[in-house]
């Protein structure tokens, strides 16, 4: 067991660790974008294949031996088209996809030389060429008003993509946000140094520049009246919720000033205009083991942190942090720590001291301490243990979840009739940007499919009741004539005396008009 940590010092927690410079330096773009001569030579690379495993294995199934081509051809703006028709939010995918673990990951260069061709940077270069262009004409333009209301909550990745979508196909499309911004994820929880020079909201001013996108920010869904109402006065509704909530440690000493969540504290930096402003611990400590954990524990020790600790509770392969995030961390000074659990936060005059860990290995396929105990001082404590959505309102609502997420089909399709869902609040997924944005993008194509087959059923009603009228007139004359002509049946009821060979006729009639 290690030693018990020295309490006499105070926490250092402050700002302004750094100069000015050193901060612009530090938080510069992380991959910064190919030259037009780089990008000529990476996509002669390219092999065009027949069949791309790269096109399968990307989620929103971008034609990437085909947008490379155009690149290599200098047709900037076809391959920019080619991407952005698939991925809406292509820049910002080509900018924190995991492309190591898709569609780089099966290009057949890798294979053949070890490397593959760098797939997200190349589509970075296409989208920022068309999208940074003011001069340029629009990519894409709305087909006609349908006079069709769709309600999209959620201003996130699947929201956006599933708006923008629906807005091109000529539907009205109102997005509500909880936040003061619009963007979700995209500005408030990837590190700052992934998407530098504000590159959020540039994305998210072209994809308004479609037309027909209101965005109502600081609106939350709080209560099922107020899904309730949404599925009332819209047309069709898309819930692209996120996580809002995270898991808690649940050990002593949780709630000590300098204990707070990861994705908080990543927030408030992307919202900090002077960085020199944002305080930081001197001693830091992350726990958990994905990429907003190491998101956090990076941003930490870019801000001027002195040691940064990342302690996950499994081996470096249960990690959900890819192999390359993993050692961005490392290159950036933070430690990595496997097999270690929080039993305890230590703390004094309530503010947080240190972390004490467990040490734990796996046996017979269960987690069990090992009798070892690790300490790490600590100023600040970010925790990054997972995300949750909260629930509690679509439970209420009477919509089925599946292991607290939202239960779909295949294209997003709640229990609810009329309420489709996508991104990380719908079940089953990889809790990826680039899925959420095809959860939207198909989401939205189902709903313009469903609006469109109540258009059609609508056209054919009028005919149907025309039909039906015709039907009733004629069985009335047929019937009196029937009476007429046949004395047996006085007395009685003329159609129970020709109750089946009038029906067949008449069935037969409706079918040959509403066939027609």
């Amino acid at each position: 067991m290690s030693p018990a940590p020295n309490t006499a010092s105070t926490a250092d927690v402050r700002p302004g660790r750094l100069s000015a410079d050193e901060y612009a330096r530090r938080f510069s773009d992380a991959n910064p974008a190919l030259t037009h001569t780089q990008a000529l030579l990476e996509a002669e690379r390219c092999l065009y294949c027949f069949d791309a495993p790269c096109a399968i294995a990307c989620p929103t199934h971008i034609d990437v031996p085909s947008f490379i081509r155009r690149i290599a051809d200098g047709n900037l703006r076809g391959s920019a088209r080619a991407i952005l028709e698939a991925n809406p939010l292509g820049g910002m995918c080509a900018r924190v996809c995991p492309t190591e673990v898709l569609c780089e990951q099966v290009c057949v260069r890798a294979t053949q030389e070890g490397k593959p061709v760098q797939i997200g940077r190349l589509q970075r270069h296409a989208v920022d060429a068309v999208m940074f262009d003011s001069a340029a004409a629009p990519l894409f333009t709305r087909a006609g008003a349908t006079a069709r209301r769709i309600a999209v909550v959620g201003a996130g990745p699947a929201g956006l993509a599933c708006a923008h979508t629906l807005a091109r196909l000529g539907h009205a499309v109102v997005m509500f946000d909880a936040r003061p911004k619009a963007g979700g994820l995209n500005e408030y929880g990837l590190a700052a140094y992934k998407t530098p020079e504000d590159f959020a909201q540039r994305e998210l001013t072209w994809l308004l520049s479609i037309g027909g996108i209101e965005v109502r920010n600081n609106w939350k869904l709080e209560s099922s009246a107020q899904l309730d109402d949404l599925r009332q006065h819209y047309d069709a509704v898309f819930l692209g919720l996120g996580l809002a909530g995270t898991h808690r440690l649940n050990v002593p000493g949780e709630d000590l000033n300098g204990v707070q969540d990861a994705v908080d504290f990543i927030a408030t930096l992307r919202q900090t205009a002077d960085l020199s402003t944002l305080p930081i611990g001197r001693r830091v400590v992350v726990i958990g083991g994905g990429m907003t954990a190491v998101d956090a524990a990076v941003q930490a020790k870019l801000l001027g942190a002195q040691t940064v600790h990342m302690a996950y509770r499994r081996g470096p392969e249960a990690m959900s942090a890819s192999k390359a995030e993993q050692e961005w961390a490392q290159t950036h000074g933070v430690v990595l720590h496997h097999w270690l659990a929080p039993v305890e936060i230590v703390g004094q005059d309530g503010h947080v001291k240190a972390v004490r860990f467990a040490d734990q290995a796996m046996v017979n396929g269960q987690l069990q301490p090992t009798g070892r105990e690790l300490t790490f001082e600590a100023d600040m404590v970010f925790k990054a243990i997972g995300q949750q959505l909260q629930s509690t309102v679509l439970a209420q609502a009477g919509m089925a979840l599946i292991g607290g997420r939202i239960a779909t089909d295949d294209v997003g399709l709640t229990s609810l009739p009329g309420v489709w869902a996508g991104g990380d609040c719908r079940a089953g997924g990889l809790d990826l940007t680039v899925e959420a944005v095809e959860h939207g993008k198909r989401a939205a194509h189902a709903i313009h499919a469903r609006l469109q087959q109540a258009v059609a059923t609508q056209n054919t009603a009028p005919r149907h009741r025309e039909a039906m009228l015709l039907i009733a007139s004629s069985r009335g004359r047929f019937m009196r004539r029937h009476e007429t002509a046949c004395p047996s049946s006085r007395g009685r009821k003329p159609w129970r005396s020709m109750h089946f060979g009038s029906m067949d006729c008449f069935t037969s009639f409706a079918m040959t008009i509403e066939a027609c």
